[in-house]
């Protein structure tokens, strides 16, 4: 038996920011790990090999198509595919044995097991080797995460039929990949593949690409995504997905119920994840599951059981490994005593692909049903001269801002560096700056960032001042 103030279980962003956040508050505090390796799905098969291979196909696709309209001729250039994924597995390990020196700098007991509840202040933890830890605390926070979902009738055999986490390990190259869904992971996963030559096809439920954020940046993306050879098919349902041994057969429809079929090496499903509770034992204390699998809490982010917090993806909403880090510390703090907060309207949102694509606050879809009155400011990244050196004039900055007080009210950006450039949108957002504040300041120039500088000018009906 062993007792804790704080046990945190699940090592993904959320999780081991909470252990971390616990400790330095003085919390006798332990992190639960199911797999051999802390981080979770961001670390290990989500977020960071992801970006590790966009960012290697990015290098490879700019030698093909940019190199030489910059005077830099280069003969011979060849696709290593297995040094490629072995560097974004180095990029993994190195992020993992951060997390581990973190955990012993910080003082945190670590435990590598399948953490089930036996009452609301207990846990077993069951190693690989079947040995039983059990486990007491003051409190608990799960931080459990989600696995990859799935769609009526289809089946992940993990052979041909993928998730990205199969996609991330693939041992050869596939010449041609269908992909349904065409959200955040599925358009990242088209990239990646078809700049090195895969072909690409995918199939998408909703009307355009990327469906939960502004439209506007959707079909910005459909058309640069096309330019690039990659086939989009949208507003149709995949009803049938068959492995047939060196191929797999796609069958999907329209809303007239015309079918189609295609075929390809694999198909990757990207239609979403799913809440991860599976093993928990939460059947053995007070806590709640939704209709739809997730985790109950109240504003403090409490289970119906007061001694057990849920964070992250298993609570439901945003699926972001810095919205599941904002709750870390938001529940630490809270257990502490402390009176912190999350606006979650102020959480942004980001796209990997390039040019990058990057979202915080109200869409304009969100403004009109909620009959919120606001003013559009857009500038493209064409008429930016940073942009233009670089070659990276693809795209747009948007802001929707209040025409009575200049409050800025949402910002959506496609354009090259929009996940760093959109840190300053949620600084907006977050301190109540009014859109006359931000085309106030000073820009340094030339630099992708006055994008905002002009679209927030024009969101005031003023002309351009910068090229």
């Amino acid at each position: 038996m062993e007792k804790f103030d704080i046990v945190v279980i699940g090592s993904g962003p959320g999780g081991y920011v909470a252990a971390i956040r616990a400790a330095q508050l003085g919390f006798k505090t332990a992190l639960i790990e199911k797999y051999n390796s802390l981080g979770g799905t961001c670390t290990n098969v989500g977020c960071i090999p992801t970006k590790a291979l966009l960012d290697s196909t990015h290098h490879y696709a700019d030698v093909q198509t940019k190199f030489a309209k910059q005077g830099i001729e280069v003969q011979g250039v060849h696709l290593n595919f297995k040094q490629m994924y072995a560097r974004k597995q180095e990029v993994v390990q190195k992020n993992t044995q951060g997390l581990t020196f973190l955990m012993q700098k910080n003082g945190i007991a670590t435990f590598y097991g399948t953490a089930s509840f036996t009452t609301n202040t207990s846990i077993t933890v069951t190693d690989s080797n079947g040995v039983i830890t059990v486990i007491e605390a003051d409190k608990f926070i799960i931080a459990t995460g989600s696995k990859p979902a799935t769609l009526p009738g289809i089946t992940l055999d993990k052979k041909r039929i993928i998730s990205s986490t199969e996609a991330l390990a693939l041992q050869e190259q596939p010449k041609s990949l269908v992909i349904i869904g065409g959200g955040v992971i599925g358009v990242e996963m088209a990239s990646i593949f078809n700049r090195i030559g895969t072909k690409v096809t995918i199939i998408e439920y909703a009307s355009s690409l990327l469906p939960t954020m502004d439209r506007e940046l959707g079909k910005a993306l459909n058309k640069i995504l096309k330019k690039e050879q990659i086939d989009i098919v949208l507003e149709q349902s995949v009803y049938q997905v068959d492995n047939l041994g060196d191929y797999v057969q796609v069958k999907f429809k329209d809303k007239a119920e015309h079918e189609q079929q295609i075929e390809a090496d694999y198909v990757l499903l990207a239609v979403g994840r799913r809440p991860f509770t599976a093993g928990l034992g939460l059947e053995n204390t007070a806590v709640t599951l939704n209709s739809k699998g997730f985790i109950e809490t109240n504003a403090n982010l409490q289970t119906r059981a007061s001694t057990i917090y849920a964070i992250g993806d298993v609570i439901g909403g945003a699926m972001l490994a810095h919205k599941a880090e904002e709750e870390a510390v938001f529940v630490v703090e809270t257990i502490q005593g402390q009176k912190p907060h999350i606006h979650y309207n102020h959480i942004p949102n980001v796209v990997y692909t390039w040019p990058e694509i990057a979202s915080v606050g109200a869409t304009e879809d969100e403004l009109i049903q909620k009959n919120i009155a606001y003013k559009v400011g857009k500038f493209p990244f064409a008429a930016n001269a940073r942009a233009r050196a670089s070659m990276d004039t693809e795209g747009f900055a948007k802001v929707l801002v209040d025409p009575k007080y200049g409050e800025v009210l949402g910002v959506h950006i496609i354009g090259a560096r929009a996940a760093d450039l959109i840190a300053q949108a949620v600084v907006a957002l977050e301190y109540e700056v009014t859109a006359k504040d931000m085309f106030s300041l000073s820009y340094a120039h030339p630099t992708f960032s006055e994008v905002f500088k002009d679209a927030y000018r024009m969101a005031y009906g003023l002309p351009s001042i910068n090229i």
